[in-house]
């Protein structure tokens, strides 16, 4: 049990933990085959405890991301608005998706951000920018039907992390910064992150009482139910009533995660399984699917190779930013877009475009998306979880309840303003997101468990190393180093500082924009040799 003593102990850790650097290097968090845990230094430390004392890799990754909403606030909380979860018993058993995604309320519909002033910006801060959060609701599933542990056992770090705090990180006292405006307008966020109507000072500790009192009444009735059904459940309700905001009781009571079948695609002797509709897998599976129609991996070095590979992205993403939405409202080809006849008609389409040296043209809107932490976990028994929940951007919608520290992730800003548009608001749709945690397997059995943080970037993240690990067979630390190109569909193209350079001016000549710029930040773990190793970059 994660005892107060136990629990000391490893928070004494966990301070020091904070102000390492936010990569691992990939492999060096190799060793027997007894457990590891990967994606926030904080929440590491928590999962590995529960690990140690004999908890299960859903255990651990349960209580992990728990702390995780205490220690990195801004990229996700306990309102945050939800999350995605791959998990593979013990041999490959069971593979299975946790989909915990937000919910719009029901008095939601389709042109209610189209009809906006400005339009966009109270989509995403304020309350209307709020649906109902899963975050709760998922990580009670996950442990109701594959844990080893009880909620009230393993929400007592996040409890004693809110209760006393944790030093100020440059990331939070920035991000506190950046959302002073929409803070002060709101006064559960003026309370809770601001002095003086100025943001928290960065020598503080970060404290959230009011939220360790909320998670200890749920750890002392021993679930999360009173959250959607109950007194908390009223005092949410009210809250958004009080605020103009559209989530009432009946819609936090007919919240459920839900349990589903994974979307796969199989690769040489690999198995890929991940998150289905409205997560951001199919995307992944559906240029990976056209790579291999290809035979790109025996296309030779050099600009043609690469062209191919962009244009497999930017197809995936032309048909995500178009076709896709919540499966239950709107027919989505999912079918089609994973079968092998139309991956060879993309293949074509595209190998016509590397002989012509031309680019396939798209009218596709960038829309830069941020935020999320992503765990992914692995035990001795040969389980594996791969974890992601969010808020959205930084604070999600900056607001939060008075009374319970409860700050709210924006669900409702990725769905499409456009009312006709298959992602666009509706009463109770879940929004297309980007989170996409992945599990491969080999021989049935699972080998990787992987998951990713930074908003649209997490899909083209997910494809380049599982292009380097199941299309090219390389090993995770060779697959993690690989630079990594970013794209959404449109002539412009991001790469990595450490992308060859002897490709750039020639894709510039096709007709691309190409300018350097970050990507998102992939935490996984895998058994390689024997042994388990973790990477992060």
């Amino acid at each position: 049990m994660l005892t107060r003593r136990s629990f000391v102990r490893l928070t004494g850790a966990t301070a020091g933990a904070l102000l390492l650097p936010e990569f691992s290097l990939v492999g060096d968090d190799s060793q027997p085959l007894k457990g590891l845990i990967k994606g926030e230094p904080t929440a590491e430390k928590v999962g590995e405890r529960v690990l140690a004392e004999g908890g299960n890799a859903f255990d651990a990754i349960v209580a992990a991301a728990l702390a995780a909403t205490i220690a990195a606030p801004y990229q996700t909380g306990i309102g945050g608005y939800g999350g995605s979860a791959m998990l593979a018993t013990a041999g490959g058993k069971r593979i299975t998706a946790i989909d915990f995604n937000s919910m719009a309320p029901l008095t939601a519909t389709p042109d209610m951000f189209s009809r906006l002033e400005p339009l966009g910006t109270r989509q995403r801060y304020g309350w209307l920018a709020t649906g109902v959060p899963g975050i709760l609701a998922g990580l009670q599933l996950v442990l109701d039907k594959y844990g080893s542990r009880s909620f009230a056992d393993l929400v007592q770090p996040a409890i004693q992390l809110a209760r006393e705090g944790l030093p100020m990180t440059g990331g939070l006292a920035s991000s506190i910064q950046s959302s002073a405006a929409q803070f002060a307008k709101d006064e559960g966020s003026r309370k809770l992150y601001l002095r003086d109507g100025k943001p928290l000072p960065a020598s503080e500790r970060f404290c959230n009482p009011e939220l360790a009192d909320m998670l200890d009444t749920l750890a002392k009735r021993g679930s999360v139910e009173s959250f959607y059904r109950g007194d908390i459940a009223q005092h949410i309700a009210d809250a958004f009533q009080m605020n103009d905001g559209l989530v009432t009781e009946k819609d936090l009571a007919s919240y459920q995660a839900r349990e589903m079948t994974p979307l796969t695609l199989t690769i040489g002797d690999s198995t890929i399984h991940t998150a289905p509709l409205a997560a951001g897998g199919l995307t992944v599976l559906q240029a990976l699917s056209i790579l291999s129609a290809m035979k790109w991996d025996r296309m030779d070095d050099g600009l043609p190779r690469t062209h191919a590979r962009l244009e497999a992205l930017r197809l995936a993403w032309r048909d995500r930013l178009t076709l896709l939405g919540d499966p239950d409202f709107s027919p989505v080809p999912t079918a089609k877009l994973l079968s092998a006849e139309y991956a060879r008609e993309c293949a074509e389409q595209i190998m016509a475009a590397v002989q012509g040296g031309k680019i396939l043209a798209h009218d596709i809107t960038p829309k830069p998306q941020g935020g999320t932490i992503s765990l992914s976990a692995a035990d001795a028994q040969g389980n594996f979880a791969a974890l992601t929940l969010t808020h959205g951007e930084s604070f999600g919608a900056r607001v939060t309840v008075d009374g319970l520290g409860l700050t709210f992730g924006h669900g409702m800003s990725r769905f499409e303003t456009n009312p006709n548009h298959p992602n666009s608001p509706g009463p109770g749709k879940r929004p297309l997101h980007n989170m996409c945690p992945t599990i491969v397997t080999r021989g049935g059995q699972p080998v990787l468990a992987v998951g990713g943080r930074g908003g649209r970037k997490i899909p083209n993240a997910m494809f380049e190393v599982l292009t380097q690990f199941v299309s090219l067979g390389k090993p995770l630390a060779e697959s993690f180093a690989a630079p990594r190109l970013h794209t959404e569909g449109n002539a412009t193209l991001e790469f990595e500082k450490h992308w060859p350079e002897s490709d750039l001016k020639p894709l510039g000549q096709l007709g691309y924009t190409t300018r350097t710029g970050g990507n998102a930040t992939l935490s996984a773990v895998a058994q390689e040799d024997g042994l388990l190793r973790a990477a992060m970059r």
